[in-house]
């Protein structure tokens, strides 16, 4: 039976398009490998929104050569965006790639790498489905079952055209999902054990219903041209699938940041009191050369208007320094938004060239030192607001949703007394590590947690006596008795949207 493994690169689309590559080679024969070493067919799902993700795949598909030399029959995959990106190219240039296929074309992997054994040529399948949009759907599995999370894909594509984004080109326009597909997808993975879901698409609230079956939401308004379904979609999961214990969602856009939306969060518990919203820059003459369609008050004054509707609401973003034509006083500007918004959070990359956009017509004039150093300025200033807030929900209460074992302590010293033995994140989205566990089984679980002490980027956290009583009142044997296997992704790199 030929085995397989995946290596992912890039955002939580690619993550989640890597979960169905497992679900369509599983379905097909394929057996997951347990690494690279031991695989026959060798997936590497890649990003092209940065141009390091890029070189990345290009250095990694070099090493493979020597791998594919050691078994004649050992296949290389390449998909994802840099797929979509280059196509055909990609054959060409490296001759140790034997298929490249788009995020459309996973379903046909299988016939594909089935065409490969019986002697076919290396193939490219990077074909968008605009006419009939498919969206995979998880399988239950032994290794997907019983997750404390999960990803749901509810549209794809991007109409925003960003000077600077190449993700139309490689996702192609806006496509919806069906709410009811939405929905049962959904209530299906809490019905195996999922707590938490978290709703995917390249500008997720600009979600609108294909099957028109959503009725508008309160507080949407006919006349408002940046108003979308999202809202909507929010409360119909709420309703129809009570037992979910969160709903988180990314990447969304500020335009869409809407009346509906703000009202539907102060409305739904269910959604928890953290929101990624992307801004890009502080400065309105670089966001105007960007095409991002707001101005920085009106970021701020939708952003705001969420934080005053939702009270401990946090916010985190994404920052682009050394865009072409950034000055120091628009760098400024974007440290001032920084400290102006107060973000507990932010993704920051500098400005890089790519393909098919339309920032390409402008010189990229900032020295790549410049670029460096203002990155470091604007991490410099992120980690102090950081900082600041950790230390602030020392001695606090929190609910956690138990994610895992903590991976920050070996798995020798997880046991000892007092030892972290499991980690999550609140429902601010910080994450905790959980102390003196001992047996107890806390995966999946929704726990209250007393903060003990802030680290740099995560919070340490002791049960209550109230929660160590409950957990104890769960079936005992282990952590991981009864527990379906989980597999963990090997993700290279994760960036915001």
């Amino acid at each position: 039976m030929p085995r397989y493994s995946i290596t992912t690169f890039g955002c939580q689309m690619n993550v989640h398009d890597s979960e169905r590559m497992h679900d369509v080679l599983r379905r097909a024969g394929y057996t997951e490998a347990g690494g690279p070493e031991e695989a026959d067919v060798l997936v590497l799902n890649t990003c092209s929104v940065r141009e390091k993700a890029e070189q990345k795949l290009r250095s990694e598909v070099g090493r493979l050569a020597r791998w594919k030399r050691e078994r004649a029959d050992r296949v290389v995959v390449v998909a994802g965006c840099v797929a979509q990106q280059e196509g055909e190219r990609l054959l060409k240039q490296m001759r140790a790639i034997d298929v490249v296929v788009g995020p459309d074309n996973i379903p046909e992997l299988p016939g594909l790498l089935g065409d490969l054994a019986l002697g076919g040529l290396p193939v490219a399948r990077t074909v968008f489905d605009l006419d009939a949009p498919r969206f995979l759907v998880a399988s239950p599995s032994p290794s997907t079952r019983g997750a404390p999370t999960a990803f749901v894909t509810i549209m794809k594509g991007c109409d925003e055209r960003c000077s600077f984004c190449i993700v139309p080109y490689t996702r192609g326009p806006e496509r919806y999902r069906a709410s009811d597909e939405i929905v049962a997808e959904i209530a299906a993975l809490v019905a195996a054990g999922t707590r938490e879901i978290t709703l995917l698409g390249q500008t997720v609230n600009s979600y609108r219903d294909p099957l028109g079956a959503l009725p508008r939401a309160p507080g949407a308004s006919a006349d408002d041209p940046d108003e979308s379904e999202f809202a909507a979609l929010l409360r119909r999961i709420a309703a129809d699938v009570p037992g979910l214990a969160r709903l988180r969602y990314t990447s969304p856009h500020p335009r869409h940041l809407t009346p509906s939306l703000v009202l539907a969060h102060a409305e739904l518990a269910v959604l928890p009191r953290h929101v990624h919203m992307p801004v890009q820059s502080g400065s309105d003459r670089v966001l105007r050369r960007m095409i991002r369609r707001y101005t920085r008050a009106e970021y701020v004054a939708r952003t705001r208007a969420l934080v005053e509707a939702v009270p401990g609401l946090t916010l985190s973003t994404d920052i682009i320094v050394g865009f072409p034509g950034e000055t120091e006083d628009d760098f400024a500007a974007t440290l001032s938004l920084v400290r102006e918004v107060g973000f507990k959070g932010l993704f920051g990359f500098k400005y890089s060239r790519r393909p098919h956009t339309p920032a390409l017509k402008l010189p990229d004039d900032v020295a790549e030192d410049v670029k460096g150093a203002r990155l470091a300025r604007l991490f410099e200033e992120s980690e102090a607001l950081l900082a600041a807030h950790l230390s602030g929900l020392v001695g606090t209460t929190q609910e956690v949703l138990v994610e895992g074992r903590d991976k920050e302590r070996g798995a020798g010293r997880e046991r000892g007394a007092g030892g972290a033995l499991w980690s999550g994140r609140t429902g601010r989205h910080e994450i905790a590590h959980i102390e003196g566990a001992g047996e107890l089984d806390l995966l999946g679980e929704v726990v209250e947690v007393s903060i003990a002490r802030a680290n740099k980027h995560s919070l340490q956290a002791e049960l209550t006596e109230a929660a160590r009583a409950a957990a104890r009142q769960q079936p005992r044997g282990g952590a991981d008795a009864g527990r379906p296997a989980r597999r963990s992704l090997p993700v290279v790199a994760a960036e915001g949207g």
